[in-house]
């Protein structure tokens, strides 16, 4: 399944680079839109459908395989050591969080107080981290995979935990773009594993349109964050209750 995720995934890059969309899939599949989308969501390609999408592009599915197999070298996750690194210093973390959120350098200076040369000099080290390329004109090009994640339990979830846990829960999250969901119930081990899955689904969705939304204007992009969790917990005020 590992696999046929990240051919799709990488035949959804193929398409959007080559300027195709779902309407032009759909024309080529004769299926309607609702369909394809279901379809991509779903990774539920037959053998002919995919190669219907490949001839719309005038590749091989080869070809896909290929561009699957390169993009493997992206990194998912950093060490140990260049977490801390970027966790060390306040100002690197922030830069950072604004580069794996695709800000361009104009943007950045744009919307903070921090200079050219601050910001010049954090990319530099980023990409002596080999987490970007710095391009001409001071350009970037990610090399992180797009189901990039900080380390379980590591510098920077560290830092987020201790620094942040408490800010992001002060709020009512009754406003138009907020919502808390606090659900309870019994559930046996096996139906926890797979709502595990089901999260680790909905985090692969909010990457996927993380990334179709990078080409809209700055100002129609707004930062957004998601907490998922799910834990065998008990809350403590009924714990006394519990018998022994």
């Amino acid at each position: 399944m590992a696999q046929t995720t990240a051919l799709i995934e990488t035949l959804k890059k193929m398409l959007k680079a080559d300027g195709k969309t779902y309407t032009d899939v759909a024309d080529a599949l004769q299926l309607s839109e609702a369909s394809v989308k279901r379809l991509f969501s779903e990774k539920s390609f037959s053998l002919k459908r995919l190669d219907q999408v490949c001839q719309l592009l005038k590749i091989e599915i080869t070809d896909v395989v290929q561009a699957m197999n390169q993009s493997k070298i992206q990194i998912e996750e950093l060490t140990e050591e260049q977490e801390k690194e970027i966790a060390s210093d306040r100002l690197f973390l922030f830069v950072t969080l604004c580069v794996l959120n695709r800000w361009k350098l104009e943007e950045i200076l744009q919307h903070y107080n921090i200079t050219e040369l601050q910001c010049i000099k954090v990319l530099t080290r980023l990409d002596k981290l080999h987490i970007i390329e710095l391009l001409p004109d001071n350009r970037v090009k990610l090399l992180v995979a797009p189901n990039f994640k900080w380390r379980a339990r590591g510098p920077i979830f560290k830092f987020f935990q201790s620094n942040v846990e408490s800010k992001f829960f002060n709020s009512q999250f009754d406003a138009e773009d907020e919502r808390l969901i606090c659900i309870n119930g019994m559930l046996s081990h096996s139906s926890n594993t797979i709502f595990q899955r089901k999260l680790e689904r909905l985090v692969q969705e909010f990457n996927e349109l993380s990334h179709d939304d990078v080409n809209l204007d700055f100002d129609q992009r707004h930062g957004n964050t998601v907490v998922l969790a799910i834990r065998r917990w008990e809350y403590g005020l009924f714990s006394s209750l519990r018998k022994k």
